[in-house]
């Protein structure tokens, strides 16, 4: 079969890999730390080329998860609360879970332990879905929902990524979605060009909590150098736009990585980190504190469900 998937542990790590068998390129995850994307592995050269900057052990993993977030689900909200309060249907809540006093972020599943409940391989693809039962145990977000991410390798180093969120409380829920790879072609960022369908950019204040303003930018329309380039910004996509929407390239390794996100996710999210040795590239479905400023922000209804889908591809 030209698609299979392994388990096998590494470095304190579960991994469940998807290979596709043709051409070797295979995909990591890491289902009981937040439904961790470990590695994207291809072919270079001759050589593996891994484009996730990942953790490289659990114990890794568990000291830094909190500093960068990196290649975790954001559920149910993504980037900042101020405060973490939000007022929702006359009711305002506190969010519990925090990394430090006050300061939530990134949601409440990025260490959770999600379960694997379906694979399936053929001759076209390699997915696994994972899962993961929210009982409304934080206080500041009492709704019960079971989140589902499926990964699913295709041909030509594609791999898709998509959630599916089902409301199972009795009340409408406020909802929030993303996901927070890094990606690297093992170059400085100095190095790398950077393209994005997008000519709104989301303003912030200094604590980069967003005004309700979008003002215009430009400036990655067409493919430009990261070099000096500092970047930690909300960017409204144009759909109207030909795919890909964005695009990474490494023009001294001839590598470029391109995304696909899907209409529910109308922000891209932007992060360049101090040791500029990776990116991250985030599909969003709303700005940053869309639980306060509603930018973004989703209902999802009792016994109803949202779907959420994006695609990464690298040639090289």
């Amino acid at each position: 079969m030209t698609f299979s998937i392994h388990t096998y542990q590494h470095a304190g790590f579960e991994i469940t890999a998807l290979t596709d068998n043709s051409n070797g390129t295979k995909v990591e995850i890491v289902p009981a730390q937040g439904a961790l994307l470990h590695a994207f592995i291809i072919k270079h050269k001759g050589g593996d080329l891994n484009i996730i900057d990942s953790y490289d052990s659990l114990q890794d993993y568990q000291e830094n998860l909190r500093e960068s977030f990196k290649n975790v689900k954001l559920s149910p909200f993504a980037c900042r609360i101020p405060d973490a309060v939000y007022q929702w249907q006359q009711q305002e809540y506190t969010i519990e879970k925090t990394v430090a006093p006050g300061k939530a972020i990134h949601g409440l599943l990025y260490d959770a332990a999600f379960v694997i409940t379906k694979q399936e391989t053929n001759e076209h693809f390699a997915a696994v879905t994972l899962e993961y039962s929210y009982k409304g145990q934080d206080a500041g977000y009492p709704f019960h929902y079971i989140c589902k991410a499926v990964y699913r390798l295709l041909p030509e180093n594609k791999l898709e990524v998509t959630t599916t969120i089902e409301n199972h409380g009795a009340s409408p829920m406020p909802l929030m979605d993303g996901w927070h790879p890094y990606f690297t072609t093992g170059s400085p960022v100095d190095e790398l060009e950077l393209a994005f369908a997008s000519s709104e950019i989301v303003e912030f204040n200094a604590q980069l909590i967003p005004t309700g303003k979008l003002l215009p930018y430009r400036d990655f329309q067409q493919s430009r150098s990261l070099a000096g380039v500092n970047l930690d910004n909300s960017f409204m996509l144009d759909f109207t736009q030909s795919s890909p929407l964005c695009t990474l390239r490494d023009p001294k390794k001839d590598i470029t990585i391109s995304f696909y996100p899907g209409t529910r996710y109308p922000v891209l999210q932007i992060y360049i980190p101090p040791h500029r040795k990776s990116i991250a590239i985030e599909s969003l479905t709303g700005a940053p504190n869309a639980f306060n400023n509603g930018m973004g922000l989703l209902t999802l209804d009792s016994g109803k469900s949202m779907v959420f889908h994006t695609a990464v591809q690298v040639k090289g």
